[in-house]
């Protein structure tokens, strides 16, 4: 299983990322299977330099904030206008109340909207697969319905965060994960809001806790300075920890 960070910018796209996106592949019945975890501004156009996008098998959305979700609505374009023609719909997980959320974004009539080019679901409650993948995605606390997500494939285990404060979910999703990409949006000392983000210290909390095997650090704003926060996680976890960088392939 690979992991290549798209877009790891928090909140906002920044100087050197798009907002969140993460293609994750996995060799299955001879061919690569890819699905993609958010797609949120300017990922769209990254993601070209890493796959096709006619060929991704699915999207999953952690949750339906832009910077999270806003480039399916480009994605739906392409899917839909491409001068080789049309294709199938494919799948997109996300929170109930997606197919709105994402035709409103572009101002489409709630039916069709965008389900002729995505075939819409919500993600239930146990696991679930696709292709090599079995994908558990467990509520985590966030302003919103958000979701982390644990994917195992080739008897590896990646799990992804997405957006959330500190909470016994997001533990247990990443329980012995060889890979915990995991959002670290706030510094410690600052008047922090609950239940929205994690600071660097709690992310290596929820990682010690959790017994991961590796974190990376994502969804860190520009505003903030990365190397600060990766310092504050280095002091609550003491395994392979670094930052996500645009471009980074992972073999998990």
């Amino acid at each position: 299983m690979r992991l290549t960070v798209v877009g790891c910018s928090g909140s906002y796209p920044g100087p050197d990322s798009p907002a969140s996106c993460y293609l994750v592949e996995a060799e299955h019945d001879d061919r690569t299977w890819r699905i993609v975890l958010d797609l949120g501004n300017g990922a769209l156009g990254a993601l070209h330099r890493y796959a096709d996008p006619l060929t991704i098998d699915a999207v999953l959305l952690s949750h339906l904030h832009a910077d999270h979700c806003i480039d399916l609505t480009s994605y739906y374009v392409l899917r839909k206008y491409h001068p080789t023609g049309a294709r199938p719909p494919i799948p997109v997980y996300g929170p109930d109340g997606t197919p709105g959320r994402l035709a409103r974004a572009y101002d489409l009539p709630k039916s069709p909207g965008m389900t002729e080019e995505f075939t819409f679901h919500y993600y239930p409650a146990g696991s679930f697969t696709i292709g090599p993948f079995t994908i558990t995605a467990p509520e985590v606390a966030h302003p919103v319905p958000a979701y982390a997500m644990r994917i195992e494939a080739d008897g590896r285990t990646l799990t992804y965060s997405g957006d959330t404060g500190v909470c016994p979910s997001l533990v247990d999703v990443a329980r012995a994960a060889d890979l915990f990409l995991c959002e670290a949006s706030f510094v410690e000392g600052g008047d922090n809001p609950p239940d929205l983000h994690l600071t660097g210290l709690q992310a290596g909390q929820m990682a010690t806790e959790a017994s991961v095997r590796s974190l990376v650090l994502t969804h860190i704003p520009p505003w903030h300075d990365a190397q600060v926060i990766l310092a504050e996680a280095a002091t609550s976890y003491d395994g392979p920890l670094e930052l996500a960088e645009p471009g980074k392939t992972y073999e998990v």
